[in-house]
């Protein structure tokens, strides 16, 4: 197997794409340690392209870290069928077909017409991740007690992907909002 790039411990940074095992991960969080006695080392947290798992490691200073070759697309997503997600490339107008086990998580933010980041490794589709904030409309929520006016008391609410998160009193349904899909949290609503 030939690896495209290597880097140490000092380049290792949020975003880094680099194998674990011979599978592709992303470096989501990294922390430099130098303890009082012994060697430095760095405490990275990967997610695996393939699975979604993410995963705690620790590297020694120097180490050496293997690249992986994982290419980014922003892509349209255009519509599922059975357990594929047909996702179009707004540029050249290809499109591909991207399996339910690299859609992972970002299932629940799917919505036709909108831009998702696919990662590419070996040519294959291996992950789809949703834009960090997406505006929706609330499709079901629970209904506001008259009366109950406490601030900071939320309510489950489903928006338009099927995703559940926890809304404000006074959000009802066909309410547009803006949710950060990271934490699967409201932001605001937007008006209309």
């Amino acid at each position: 197997m030939e690896y495209c790039m290597k880097y140490t411990t000092s380049d290792i940074k949020n975003g880094l794409k680099i194998l674990v095992d011979g599978e592709p991960c992303i470096i989501i969080e990294n922390e430099f340690e130098k303890p009082g006695k012994g060697q430095a080392f760095t405490r990275v947290k990967i997610k695996q392209c393939l699975t979604g798992k993410v995963l705690d490691k620790t590297y020694k200073s120097g180490q050496t870290l293997h690249g992986a070759d994982i290419q980014e697309q922003q892509m349209t997503f255009l519509y599922a069928e059975g357990q594929q997600y047909h996702f179009m490339n707004p540029e050249s107008y290809e499109q591909s077909e991207v399996s339910e086990n690299a859609v992972h998580d970002a299932k629940a933010w799917l919505k036709e017409q909108c831009s998702y980041t696919v990662l590419y490794w070996n040519q294959d589709p291996v992950s789809v991740s949703p834009e960090n904030f997406m505006e929706l409309e609330i499709t079901e929520c629970e209904p506001n007690v008259k009366g109950n006016s406490q601030s900071g008391i939320m309510k489950n609410a489903t928006v338009e992907t099927g995703a559940n998160i926890k809304v404000p009193l006074f959000i009802k349904q066909g309410d547009i909002i803006k949710v950060d899909t990271r934490k699967s949290s409201y932001i605001e609503r937007v008006n209309n």
